[in-house]
């Protein structure tokens, strides 16, 4: 259970998305930017980096940077314990193994690595992407790249974050050759051990990243443009479809509808917890600007 004294603890990573979406353009942020270049948010240390292929023994957590542009100094944390982590980080281990001995389909033939997922064993949201790429195949680990950085501070706007509340995997766990979308028979070979994940860790919300994750969990041919910004359902569990970060670092346009599902996504997140994603520069914004409203 979580405490009022915990409650009142609460306090959130400073974000820079609402001041970047606020620039206008003949006067460009210069910070905002930053913050989807990936300089501006420094979402964990290193050294809490978890190990490929199991889920780290943070239980389901919301963790606050209290700090603009500088490193990381304090941090808040509100654990929740409403589900035991060791048999479910068991479980997922379980899994890794099976999908490091899996010859299901013709990917495991270039494999470098399976790459079954990483984050919290007991999250509070669902991250689902395509499926690996070179950096992600070498590594053993989901979005490690370029991308992957952009996910780490599009997470860290709404507060979340793979290393205490999240967790993130592929519709695919090996890499296709050359980063080509995967072929229907090999997200089928997949399905069963991401549905596997999804019984194990029964997130509040799932967040589908890009029109390839968005298709095969949804089991639609519907593009990404129309899907995106909508809640759907899957296993009973609510799911929004955005685009996926390397979209938005091939064009910058897409940005701004990512952002606004980020919104819808916290607001949802917000209403299930009954916590608070919206941090203190994002609340102190919307104040501001519901008084300049009202004079």
């Amino acid at each position: 259970m979580i405490s009022e004294k915990d409650l009142e603890n609460i306090s959130s990573a400073v974000s820079l998305a609402d001041a970047y979406f606020s620039c206008r353009p003949e006067k460009p942020c210069v910070i905002a930017e930053d913050f989807f270049r990936g300089d501006a948010v420094n979402v964990q240390n290193e050294q809490n980096a978890p190990v490929p292929g199991a889920a780290q023994s943070d239980a389901r957590t919301i963790t606050a940077q209290t700090d603009t542009l500088q490193s990381p100094t304090a941090v808040q944390t509100v654990t929740r314990t409403d589900e035991p982590e060791t048999n479910n980080e068991t479980a997922l281990q379980n899994i890794a193994r099976k999908i490091a001995a899996c010859n299901r389909c013709r990917l495991c033939g270039g494999r470098t690595n399976t790459v079954p997922g990483i984050g919290v064993p007991n999250p509070l949201v669902l991250v689902i992407g395509e499926g690996p790429g070179a950096d992600e195949d070498a590594k053993g680990e989901p979005f490690v790249g370029k991308a992957g950085q952009l996910l780490d501070k599009m997470l860290a706007a709404i507060n979340l974050s793979r290393h205490t509340n999240c967790f993130i995997a592929n519709i695919v766990k090996c890499r296709p050759p050359n980063n080509r979308d995967p072929m229907p028979d090999e997200a089928e070979a997949c399905r069963s051990f991401l549905d596997a994940q999804i019984g194990i860790l029964k997130p509040r919300l799932i967040l589908a990243v890009g029109r390839i994750a968005a298709q095969n969990i949804l089991n639609t041919t519907t593009g990404i443009n129309k899907l995106r910004g909508q809640f759907f359902e899957y296993r009973g569990i609510p799911l929004l479809p955005t685009y996926h970060p390397s979209a938005l670092l091939r064009n910058e346009d897409l940005k701004r509808p990512a952002w606004e599902d980020l919104k819808k996504f916290r607001a949802r997140l917000e209403e299930i917890t009954g916590l608070s994603f919206s941090t203190p520069t994002q609340t102190q914004s919307g104040a501001s600007t519901q008084n300049r409203n009202q004079n």
